[in-house]
């Protein structure tokens, strides 16, 4: 019965409405990440928690916040679902494709859970770079814990750097129901997807370098999250447009999400 649960057609809906919700996000910290480059961020942070601000200060913003959260559960669902009985394609039910399944469930599931609390009252823990200060302060008061932070950073890093190359080399079109789109879904969802992927690696490549650095300078401060490690992009020798640039991907990473919600085997 779970197993047919699993495979059904709710499932599906959950996890199409859930990769929107995904968009939803990377779009809207995409915009926040613009309007910083340009000096018009008002004050807000381009990260999750800005995402979520920035959605609930909209028209029926707290029906929006509960959309997004149900979308984000029916991520969850999907992962779950992939976790325990494996994902579409032949190599689904692999080992190392459940424990990845399994990873992103827990991921989302912390993402629906700070999306609920918002939309309930709770402001949470503070933004992204606070977070990531409090943690590496923490796990650095662990035995062997500039091993465990430094181990971490390299880990992100290394994970950015997969998702960079993977998103480079196309690697999404197994998973699109190639065969019902059009030639121009095709190229949007190449144009996006690349360029999009380049960008979302970027960030995580360069947030596991800040926090591999913090663990070598046992300084907590040098852990960067997603507001302050998009704000030192326009610290570069390229200026600001470094930024520009970052920015606009994951906006298209988000149009991306949008296109994979429709096309997407699941």
């Amino acid at each position: 019965m779970a197993h047919r649960a699993a495979r059904s057609g709710a499932v599906e809906t959950g996890a199409r409405w859930g990769l929107a919700a995904r968009g939803l996000i990377y779009l809207l910290i995409g915009v926040l990440a613009l309007q910083v480059a340009f000096g018009s961020d008002g004050g807000r942070e381009a990260d999750r928690g800005g995402a979520v601000e920035e959605l609930s200060a909209q028209p029926f913003g707290a029906v929006l916040l509960w959309a997004l959260g149900a979308g984000l559960i029916g991520m969850v669902l999907w992962r779950l679902s992939e976790a325990l009985f494996g994902a579409a394609g032949p190599d689904g039910r692999k080992a190392r494709k459940r424990a990845l399944s399994a990873a992103r469930c827990v991921f989302y599931a912390f993402v629906a859970y700070s999306v609920l609390a918002f939309a309930v009252g709770d402001r949470g823990p503070g933004s992204s770079d606070q977070q990531s200060r409090d943690v590496t302060a923490r796990a650095l008061e662990l035995p062997a814990g500039q091993w465990i932070v430094g181990l971490g950073g390299v880990g992100i890093a290394c994970a950015g750097v997969w998702i960079g190359v993977r998103a480079a080399l196309r690697k999404y079109r197994k998973h699109l129901k190639t065969g019902a789109m059009g030639r121009r879904a095709g190229q949007a969802v190449d144009v996006t997807g690349v360029a999009g992927g380049i960008a979302r690696g970027l960030v995580f490549a360069v947030a596991g370098g800040f926090a591999a650095r913090a663990a070598l300078t046992y300084d907590p401060s040098d852990a960067k999250g997603l507001d302050d490690t998009l704000r030192t992009f326009a610290t570069t020798a390229a200026g600001p447009w470094l930024l520009v640039a970052t920015a606009t991907g994951l906006v298209l990473f988000g149009v991306f999400s949008f296109l994979m919600a429709r096309w997407r085997k699941v």
